[in-house]
């Protein structure tokens, strides 16, 4: 008979490997990490020290740290995508009606996940193979959705042609800028910007200046052009 004696269980946090973290909990804290701190000064094993996982579980599950990168931003897109998607397919009150909720929409959804926008503006810097798969996969195919009812106006000559890329630096990293610069918009004020009742004046005021904006530039006369 052994004369070993069993050890109590220890209390507190439990080991790393029994205690994994989700794939949502994981992709969400890589999303922060690659958003603060740009892809080269991201770091897996900072990464799994944060989630409290074993040291190797990372790189066991997506076998690198660009791996994990192409994976984040797939699911962070996929994300964004699922929560405009509703007004994407709402035709209801024509394509300026239509226009304005997307614009409000896209806001609002950005305001609650602002790292998004932050890893875009990282990324968006240099021309690199990321960028060319973030613009080809994700920010073109939604930049062709977001301003379809636009371009319906455009060629019904309601309004006048605007720059894709005006529109998108105008709203997404203009009207979107306070939530992924929070330390500024606090300081400009008043109160908090990530309040939730700032948060939709916000983007209703986002929505209002930018449909009048649009509404205003009217088309050139036949022959002016």
């Amino acid at each position: 008979m052994s004369t070993e004696m069993t050890r109590p269980a220890r209390r507190g946090r439990p080991a790393a490997q029994l205690a994994p973290a989700t794939l949502e909990q994981i992709l969400g804290a890589a999303l922060r990490m690659f958003a603060d701190k740009g892809y080269d000064g991201a770091s897996i094993a900072a990464l799994n020290r944060e989630l409290g996982v074993s040291h190797n579980l990372l790189h066991q599950r997506f076998g690198s740290k660009e791996k994990l990168w192409y994976a984040t931003v797939d699911w962070a897109f996929s994300g964004i995508g699922a929560q405009l998607a509703p007004e994407l397919k709402d035709t209801a009150g024509g394509p300026l009606e239509q226009t304005r909720r997307i614009i409000r929409r896209f806001v609002l959804v950005h305001a609650d996940q602002p790292e998004v926008l932050r890893l875009v503006t990282v990324e968006g810097v240099a021309d690199t193979p990321r960028l060319a798969y973030l613009y080809e996969r994700h920010v073109e195919p939604m930049l062709t959705a977001l301003t379809a009812p636009l371009r319906r106006l455009i060629d019904q000559g309601k309004i006048a042609p605007v720059p894709v890329r005006t529109l998108h630096f105008l709203i997404a990293h203009g009207a979107s800028a306070p939530f992924s610069l929070l330390g500024l918009a606090r300081r400009i004020g008043p109160g908090d910007p990530l309040a939730p009742q700032a948060v939709l004046e916000h983007a209703d005021a986002v929505a209002d200046l930018v449909l009048a904006g649009l509404t205003h530039r009217t088309p050139p006369a036949p022959g002016t052009a």
